[in-house]
């Protein structure tokens, strides 16, 4: 602790730790996103398609695919933009909220997202999963679900 001003530093056990989830999960993320530049798509489409693609009637309130995606509206409203132009996704006004639109996917998202889900899983899978035995999935898991809830919290203050 720097006793100047009460600073608690990061122990070297704690800092190498932080220092590879970090360095790890842009690495994965890099990964995953070249992996699916061959169907023309970055992660944050294809979190989008998946976000639709497991919603009720395949269509969510943008409010609340800017949420689930932690994007910005101004932000997912050009990300939709985009996705219109290429024809995965529609925005259709909602009828009981004349200022509320929703994003659909279209048959060809749908298409799309039917075609490369198997090749991201098994990125998804070559580049961390089978990497991991059971028990240290589970380990993970277990280790990160305090963090994701505390920040969870954090979003809503």
């Amino acid at each position: 602790m720097d006793t100047e001003n009460g600073t608690r530093w990061l122990s070297d056990e704690e800092q190498a730790a932080w220092r590879a989830h970090l360095y790890v999960s842009r690495l994965l993320m890099h990964q995953l996103e070249r992996d699916l530049q061959p169907f023309g798509l970055t992660n944050n489409d294809y979190e989008i398609l998946v976000n639709l693609s497991e919603s009720k009637d395949h269509r969510m309130r943008m409010s609340d695919l800017a949420t689930a995606t932690l994007q910005s509206k101004s932000r997912l409203s050009h990300q939709i933009t985009r996705m219109e132009n290429a024809g995965l996704v529609r925005r259709v006004n909602c009828e009981s909220d004349r200022r509320g639109l929703f994003a659909v996917l279209t048959d060809h998202g749908w298409k799309t997202m039917r075609e490369v889900a198997p090749h991201h899983v098994a990125s998804v899978r070559e580049h961390f999963i089978d990497l991991l035995s059971p028990e240290e999935l589970k380990a993970l898991h277990d280790s990160l679900a305090p963090v994701a809830k505390h920040l969870r919290g954090t979003r809503s203050k």
